[in-house]
């Protein structure tokens, strides 16, 4: 993790070194092993060092090649180099003499544009082409690591957070109106814009191009949702997962200096963890320093919310050095000044005060570099969803045995889960007029369930029938445009003024009633709050001068989950099958075969309605009006007032309330008025 900025004046003006200053100094908290800035005429570029991996120690950026025509500034951990040497042709220098700079600088030279396409790992960065006066940019696959530019025509500028583009007098700060569209109706799918109006983000797997002709950006890589892999057993597909898996942690884990592990007990940061921990007792059996470190969130007061005998059965297995931080002693907005300092923008959430406790300890730790499992949930997927395709197929008997197994796991009833997921499609049958397979489904699901044959009959096969023949006269009209937002928080003429709804269903939003496992899969690995998250955390860390390294973000390993067949994501009642197995000996059976993870929500409720309750009194009485434009102030305070009173509380009445007060706190801060 580093920092890295600069201008670009298309006008042909000099670019003012001490802006790059401003920049430069605005970003010392992600890089406080150095910094450096590099000018030519009308393009600059600015660096802020973190020292991470061993090449990172030798390393100086901006770079500058040996013809001077080609200069680059990266924040950048590049994970297939021993692939790349050889194929870039760095003859007669040692590996470990070869920052990962030079390495993306050879692929540009060897590869031009599509350079992107031939590298793994995590990076962001800018390459000012003196040859054909353009500047290429950047962006991993997933968006883990983050960037950010404002382009006027005149001027292109570009930073690792929003913080430094607005140090220039150039970028306006103005408040985007859509992003608190976005956050109200908790629909971040957008990948380009910011809360700040015309400050955007470089969309995660993007390639962008800036020269006199204006800018360009495009896709380099997406993910296959056709591709469907096909071995022999399940027990190839647990070898070859947990191969992909080792190698994802392991190039991660190329440090300078100890490493720390999140350790929460779930099964995500419990793999990390225990795939880490053995990597490094082969590699370094000899050293006496071998022993990866751990931070985990424990609850005293609540316990409910605590996961330590799966954090115990882990620490148990030796290897590791356990810290431990109390979660249950602050609300989440207790801190809210200390983390607008670094977040540029709102939350969507309410975990964030978890990350932030986190590597708050890790840099009293005085540790840099830091594992997370952060949304391996998504990567590796649940297949909660195959219950449907299985109902979808007509196969009633797998899908009533996965309903009976998974029910346990998910302490809801069998009768619960297959009205959900399986019962609404057995009308599809009776639409297609295949009786046979409706009738087989009818009589099943009376038998396992006790569901009464005629109700099924009458409410999944007549009624849909007759209503499916009602409407065939109309079949070709033009159904009416409804509202989309439905959400009575968000105001009619607000919602109008920025085309909400419009805009909503550009986005092409899909139901969640989706046809086929890999389908919701797929979805669930390109949706927009995936890179919004990765670049909260990567501010987070930032802010303590750490390094994030996501082993589940891994380019290799979400190709080969997303192409599993649906059985090695849902079998036997188990979500994320294939991993289960593939990490058998290397996980505590105890965490291998559990079945959810402890719900945090009641530390969250109670956090905010007593420990910070002053707070948001406060908030509620005040900052609140901030949002007035956007918001129906009276409909909040019925949420608010049933909220405090304890009485006919309803199920969105906390996080409406957390949603807006948390928008208003950050605009009162940042000091944006609508």
């Amino acid at each position: 993790m580093s920092g890295i900025m600069g201008i670009y004046c298309l006008d042909g003006s000099s670019v003012e070194r001490e802006n790059l200053v401003k920049m430069v100094d605005t970003l010392a908290h992600r890089g406080p092993d150095g910094a450096d800035i590099w000018v030519e005429g009308s393009v600059g570029f600015g660096h802020r060092m973190l020292w991470t991996t061993p090449e990172s120690l030798i390393e100086k950026l901006p770079y500058v090649n040996f013809r001077n025509d080609l200069i680059i500034t990266s924040d950048s951990r590049i994970d297939n180099r021993e692939e790349l040497i050889p194929k870039l042709q760095f003859h007669n220098c040692p590996p470990e003499k070869i920052t990962d700079s030079q390495l993306i600088l050879a692929a540009y030279e060897k590869w031009g544009e599509e350079c992107p396409q031939h590298l793994l790992g995590d990076f962001a960065f800018v390459i000012w082409d003196a040859r054909e006066q353009k500047l290429f940019c950047a962006r991993d696959h997933m968006g883990v690591k983050p960037f950010y530019y404002y382009y006027s025509g005149k001027l292109f500028a570009f930073s690792s957070e929003i913080k430094a583009l607005l140090c220039l007098q150039e970028v306006p700060s103005r408040l985007n109106e859509v992003r608190i569209a976005d956050f109200l109706t908790v629909m971040m799918e957008d990948k380009t814009i910011t809360s700040y109006q015309d400050i955007l983000r470089l969309p995660p797997a993007h390639s962008m191009i800036i020269d006199s002709s204006g800018i360009k950006n495009w896709c380099y890589w997406s993910l296959d949702p056709k591709r469907e892999i096909k071995l022999d057993s399940d027990t190839a597909y647990a070898e070859e997962f947990r191969k992909i898996f080792t190698e994802a942690v392991r190039c991660r884990m190329r440090s300078a200096f100890p490493i720390i592990s999140q350790l929460s007990g779930g099964l995500d940061s419990s793999s990390v963890t225990c795939v880490a921990r053995d990597i490094l007792r082969q590699e370094k059996e000899e050293e006496k320093q071998n022993k990866l470190h751990t931070i985990s969130i424990i609850f005293d007061k609540i316990k409910q919310c605590d996961e330590r005998p799966f954090i115990n059965a882990v620490i148990e297995q030796g290897g590791l050095i356990p810290h431990y931080i109390p979660g249950d002693e602050l609300g989440p907005i207790s801190k809210l000044n200390e983390i607008f300092r670094y977040e540029d923008e709102a939350f969507m959430g309410p975990s964030h005060m978890y990350p932030w406790m986190n590597y708050r300890a890790t840099k009293e730790l005085g540790l840099r570099i830091s594992l997370d499992g952060f949304d391996g949930d998504t990567t590796v997927c649940h297949g909660t969803p195959r219950i449907t395709e299985l109902a979808r197929q007509g196969d009633w008997k797998t899908c009533i045995n996965e309903v009976k197994t998974l029910a346990p796991h998910v302490h809801v009833s069998p009768s619960g889960v297959f009205r959900n997921y399986a019962l609404p499609h057995l009308k599809d049958f009776a639409h297609k007029f295949r009786w046979i397979e409706f009738f087989q489904g009818v009589q099943l699901i009376h038998k396992h369930f006790g569901i009464s044959r005629k109700q099924l009959i009458v409410n999944h096969g007549i009624k849909p029938v007759l209503g499916q023949i009602r409407q065939w006269p109309r079949k070709h009209q033009k159904a009416a445009k409804s509202s989309v937002s439905q959400n009575p928080l968000v105001k009619n003429d607000f919602a109008e003024s920025i085309g909400l709804n419009e805009r909503i269903e550009k986005l092409n939003l899909p139901s969640e009633n989706f046809l086929t496992v890999r389908e919701q899969h797929w979805y669930s690995l390109t949706q927009g709050v995936l890179p919004f998250v990765l670049e909260q955390i990567d501010r987070c860390t930032a802010n303590c001068s750490i390094e994030a390294r996501h082993p589940f973000m891994d380019k290799r390993l979400i190709e080969f989950c997303l192409a599993l067949p649906a059985e090695q994501k849902l079998s036997q009642g188990w979500g994320r099958m294939v991993m289960r197995r593939a990490l058998e000996g290397i996980l505590p059976e105890k965490v291998q075969w559990r079945g959810g993870k402890a719900d945090a929500s009641d530390n969250f409720d109670e956090g905010l309605l007593k420990r910070d309750r002053l707070l948001l009194d406060e908030a509620m009485s005040n900052q609140v009006k901030h949002l007035e434009k956007y918001i129906d102030l009276d409909f909040l305070q019925t949420c608010y007032q049933r909220l405090i009173s304890g009485k006919e509380i309803k199920n969105d009445d906390i996080m409406r309330t957390w949603q807006v007060v948390v928008i208003s706190l950050w605009l009162d801060y940042k000091q944006l008025t609508p």
